[in-house]
């Protein structure tokens, strides 16, 4: 039995493979990987899985038992197009499970939509694979906000269209470690998981930045409009209107969900006070 993990360069795919190592299940690891340079460091075997190349899949998946496909990060109308790329090479190298990471939010209605709408269409895909599943449905990652902190320290608050809203959010670590155990344990299989901790408001974000970095952040709510309008100034056309729909879905309450968390990985989720107490 072998496992693969895609996007092995990656940040979700280096740490489901970092998760892996550490759970010890007594199989061969592999990373696929674009650039396989960019992953040399995981202390695992490395193979080229580009999405785009079938042919280079359908090799680097030979032998593989079961596999982890991290979602792409490329337009929506393209990665549905990769992500089959990588469900028909699998299936014809005898992959026997895959395991998805796909995420939460608002289905329609917002700028981020079609990247759900992109991701569900994955999501059917597998299921009609033929192939053994299990589906993680990912919240919004928290190391983001972590990272944002001087910025939020120059303009005093958080700043976005959430306003009460409540969100489900998760870290990479707590995400990986759930995927690990989906993957080797077949109890999972069959099943949508819905991946996060306890969820918060803007308000209560601010709190727990403030309770690590010592800053007096405040939340102040903007229109979606005018935090779209902001978004794409900062971050571009792509990538700006992607974020203002993620804020838009927490407005809406489309990540006010239950967590499937402790279904998946065997033990609650990490305390958000536990996990913001460990970055001081």
């Amino acid at each position: 039995m072998t496992i693969a993990v895609t996007a092995a360069s990656g940040q979700l795919g280096a740490a489901i493979a970092h998760a892996l190592v550490e759970l010890d299940p007594g199989e061969p690891i592999i990373g696929l990987a674009r650039t396989p340079a960019k992953a040399a460091g995981l202390g695992i075997e490395i193979r080229p899985g580009d999405y785009e190349d079938p042919d280079q899949l359908r090799a680097s998946l030979d032998g593989v038992d079961r596999l982890l496909l991290v979602s792409g990060m490329a337009a929506p109308e393209v990665r549905i197009g990769q992500h089959r790329n990588v469900i028909t090479a699998a299936r014809e190298a005898g992959v026997k499970k895959v395991v998805y990471t796909s995420v939460q939010g608002a289905e329609t209605g917002t700028s981020f939509s079609p990247i759900i709408q992109s991701n569900r269409q994955t999501e059917a895909d597998i299921r009609a694979s033929g192939l053994d599943w299990v589906i993680g449905r990912n919240g919004i990652y928290i190391e983001p906000d972590v990272d944002y902190i001087e910025s939020y320290k120059k303009l005093g608050a958080i700043m976005n269209s959430a306003g009460d809203g409540r969100c489900g959010y998760t870290s990479r670590p707590e995400l990986s470690y759930a995927y690990a155990r989906m993957l080797t344990e077949p109890k999972h299989d069959g099943q949508t998981y819905h991946l996060h901790g306890d969820k918060l408001t803007q308000a209560e974000l601010a709190e727990h930045l403030n309770r690590a970095f010592g800053t007096e952040l405040t939340y102040r709510a903007m229109i979606q409009q005018e935090f779209l309008e902001f978004e794409v100034s900062e971050l571009g056309a792509f990538l700006g209107p992607v974020i203002a729909g993620i804020y838009q879905g927490i407005h809406d309450g489309a990540l006010d969900r239950p967590s499937d968390f402790e279904k998946a990985a065997g033990r609650p989720h990490q305390s958000w006070e536990a996990y913001f107490a460990s970055l001081g």
